[in-house]
């Protein structure tokens, strides 16, 4: 028997997982005390059931502790196996150490994810692919692109033209090149410091062309803006991005309402801020919930690496 649950933070898209699954999100009560501590408890039996908890670990910290605390009550409760659906998964950015005496934190949430009791985990877009590799259980890694391309293609761009904020993201452009046969161009940036960019230059023609940027996050808007600025100086015809994670920290709002970006598609992984007039919200609900049944029934998904949408 299938049981879908969710955590405080990532309420608002399982409820939507579980409505295009075919069943209500099995009820969880939250007890919190005086100094903010809190405990998750089932409200109803759990024994041998496939148990499928959802929650995305965004900040504040306590979206992730609390899906270890639930993966752990889980357990406790006998439940036969236990699946951590991710959205997003925080602290992906440090997946190596880019300098000295520094955690590599993805690898940390990696072994507590683990150690709490889980049997599998379903993510989507991570910073990067190998942190699949982190973790001792199968991990089912999903792409945004499943409902980006589908997007793009309604569109009917003329021109169209891919490209990646930095070159860190040269591979995620490519792939959506290659798909949808368009042209590429490489944004190529140096950074003073954390968040904060010094110089930023284009590889590639982009006169007359309408851009797309791709991207797995938009966290401060820093990047992403500059480059639709500077590639509108360049002589872009359009600029417009796409992002699976919306983290939108700090003046994310106001430098994308300011920025020469058309149009902001991103996912629901991560519940917008704020409205604004540029942003687009596709759902990722669709595409969990048919990987959920696919999990519970043994069935591949591998159709789900090739770009092809389920919609």
């Amino acid at each position: 028997m299938v049981s879908i649950v969710s955590g405080r933070a990532t309420y608002y898209l399982a409820e939507k997982i579980a409505a295009c699954y075919g069943k209500k999100l099995s009820q969880i009560n939250f007890s919190t005390f005086s100094d903010g501590e809190f405990q998750p408890s089932f409200a109803e039996t759990v024994r041998g059931t496939e148990m499928f908890i959802i929650q995305s670990t965004f900040a504040p910290s306590d979206n992730l502790f609390e899906l270890l605390m639930m993966i752990d009550a889980a357990k406790r409760a006998s439940a036969k196996t236990i699946v951590a659906v991710i959205p997003y998964l925080g602290y992906a950015r440090q997946d190596r150490k880019d300098k000295p005496r520094v955690p590599i934190a993805s690898k940390l949430i990696a072994n507590l994810i683990c150690a709490a009791g889980v049997d599998r985990i379903i993510t989507m877009d991570l910073h990067a692919d190998q942190i699949q590799g982190f973790f001792d259980v199968p991990v089912d890694h999903l792409y945004g692109s499943s409902m980006f391309v589908p997007y793009i293609k309604n569109l009917n761009l003329s021109n169209l033209t891919m490209s990646s904020p930095d070159t860190g993201g040269t591979r995620r452009a490519v792939a959506y090149s290659k798909f949808l046969n368009s042209d590429l161009v490489i944004c190529y940036k140096q950074r003073i410091k954390a968040n904060e960019v010094d110089k930023l230059t284009v590889i590639g023609d982009v006169k007359g062309k309408n851009v797309i940027l791709v991207d797995d996050i938009i966290d401060t808007a820093g990047t992403i803006t500059k480059a639709a600025d500077m590639l509108i100086e360049k002589g872009a015809e359009s600029v417009r991005a796409i992002a699976t994670h919306p983290i939108l920290s700090g003046k994310a709002i106001e430098r994308l309402e300011k920025s020469a970006l058309t149009e902001i598609i991103v996912s629901d992984t991560i519940p917008l801020k704020q409205e604004c007039k540029k942003i687009t919200v596709l759902s990722v609900s669709h595409l969990f919930a048919d990987v959920i049944g696919r999990v519970h029934n043994y069935e591949s998904i591998s159709t789900h690496f090739k770009f092809n949408p389920i919609l």
